[in-house]
C-alpha cells in the first residue's frame, strides 16, 4: 500500500510539471533510466539519465528514495535527491541510512518517469582510534652532590681569633719582666735621691744651728 501510494503521488507530482515542460519531453523522451550506484557514508548515490539519449538530467528532479531493512522492521524515508556534483548525472541524498541492510527503492516523477532498485550494506562507522598512551615523563636528573656550604650570616662574617703562639707569649713575659725592674728602678733611685736630699738639708741645718 505504501508503495502504490508513493508511486502514484511521484506520478502525479510528474504529470503537474510535465504539463508546463513539454519541449523537454519531446527532445528527449518520457521517461528517465536509474540507476543507484550505491551509497557514500550511508547517503544514497543514483545517477539520472534519459532513457533515449543517455543525457544528463539538467534542472531538477523530483524523487523520493525510500529504504526496507532485510528483516522488514525498519524503514526509512521517503527522501528526496540533490544534485551530487561527484558526476554530471549524480544524484544523492542529504540523509544517511544507519547501519545495516536495506533494499533502496528510487522513484522519479519529473522531468521523467523512472524508478530504480538496489540492496545496500551500509557497515558500522569505525570508532575512533585511540590517542596513543601519554609520552612518560622523563625523570628529572638528580643533582650532583653539594660540596661544603659556605655559612652566611652573622657567623660566617665574625672568625675566631687566632691563639696566641707560645713564642709571642715568650716575648710578652719578657717585655714584662723588663718593664716591672725598669719601673722597680726609677722607683728605687726616686727614693734614694728623696733620702739623700733630706739627708743633705739636715746637715745644713745642724751647721747653722752649731755655727750660730
Amino acid at each position: 500500500m505504501h508503495r502504490r501510494i508513493t508511486t502514484a503521488a511521484a506520478a502525479a507530482l510528474s504529470f503537474a510539471l510535465a504539463l508546463g515542460l513539454p519541449a523537454v519531453a519531446q527532445a528527449h523522451g518520457d521517461t528517465l533510466k536509474v540507476v543507484v550506484t550505491g551509497h557514500r557514508e550511508g547517503r544514497v548515490t543514483t545517477d539520472v539519465t534519459w532513457e533515449n539519449d543517455g543525457d544528463a538530467v539538467d534542472g531538477k528532479v523530483a524523487a523520493t528514495v525510500n529504504a526496507v531493512s532485510e528483516d522488514g522492521t525498519r524503514t526509512t524515508g521517503p527522501w528526496t535527491l540533490v544534485k551530487d556534483g561527484a558526476s554530471p548525472a549524480g544524484w544523492t541524498t542529504a540523509e544517511t541510512l544507519p547501519a545495516g541492510r536495506w533494499k533502496v527503492t528510487v522513484e522519479v516523477g519529473f522531468p521523467g518517469l523512472g524508478r530504480a532498485e538496489r540492496d545496500l550494506t551500509v557497515e558500522a562507522a569505525a570508532p575512533a582510534p585511540q590517542s596513543s598512551a601519554a609520552p612518560q615523563s622523563s625523570p628529572a636528573p638528580q643533582s650532583s652532590p653539594a660540596g661544603p656550604v659556605a655559612p652566611t650570616g652573622p657567623a660566617a662574617s665574625t672568625s675566631p681569633s687566632p691563639s696566641p703562639s707560645p713564642s709571642s707569649s715568650s716575648s710578652s713575659s719578657r717585655s714584662g719582666r723588663i718593664a716591672w725592674v725598669t719601673t722597680a728602678g726609677v722607683a728605687v733611685a726616686a727614693l734614694a735621691g728623696a733620702a739623700v736630699g733630706l739627708f743633705i738639708r739636715r746637715s745644713r741645718v745642724r751647721r747653722r744651728g752649731t755655727g750660730g
